[in-house]
C-alpha cells in the first residue's frame, strides 16, 4: 500500500512540475507578443527600441508583462534610456542610452501621441 502510495505522489508531482512548466512558457510567449508592440510603439517615436523584459514574477509565479503602455524615463550610470513599461513599471522595451533633454523629448513625443506618463518606479533589466 505505501509503494503503491508513493507512485500515485511521483506522478501527482510530475503533472504539477509540467503545469508550471507550460505556464511559464505561455506567460513567455504572451509577454514577448506585449514587449514587441511596446518595442514598435517605442521605435516609432525613438528611431531605435530594444526589448527587455518580458515576464514578471507575481505571488511566486511568472506571469506575462502587463499589456497596458506607459511611458517613462530613467537615468542609468552611462546616460539616460526612455522606457515603455506595464501598469506596474516593468520595462517592456528601451531606448538606446540618450542624453537627458534627448530622453526628455522622446517622453513628450510619447505623452502628445497620447501614451501617459509613468511616475513610479521603473523595474528594468
Amino acid at each position: 500500500m505505501e509503494l503503491h502510495l508513493n507512485v500515485e505522489l511521483k506522478t501527482l508531482i510530475v503533472k504539477v512540475l509540467k503545469t508550471k512548466l507550460m505556464q511559464y512558457h505561455q506567460a513567455v510567449r504572451l509577454g514577448q507578443e506585449r514587449a514587441r508592440k511596446s518595442q514598435m510603439t517605442l521605435f516609432s517615436h525613438a528611431g531605435f527600441a530594444m526589448l527587455t523584459l518580458t515576464v514578471k514574477k507575481s505571488q511566486g509565479m511568472f506571469v506575462p508583462v502587463g499589456e497596458k503602455e506607459l511611458v517613462s524615463i530613467v537615468q542609468k550610470p552611462e546616460g539616460w534610456v526612455t522606457v515603455i513599461v506595464d501598469e506596474e513599471g516593468y520595462a517592456k522595451a528601451q531606448s538606446k542610452i540618450l542624453t537627458e533633454k534627448e530622453a526628455r523629448e522622446i517622453l513628450n513625443k510619447a505623452k502628445n501621441a497620447g501614451i501617459p506618463e509613468y511616475t513610479g518606479q521603473v523595474r528594468l533589466v
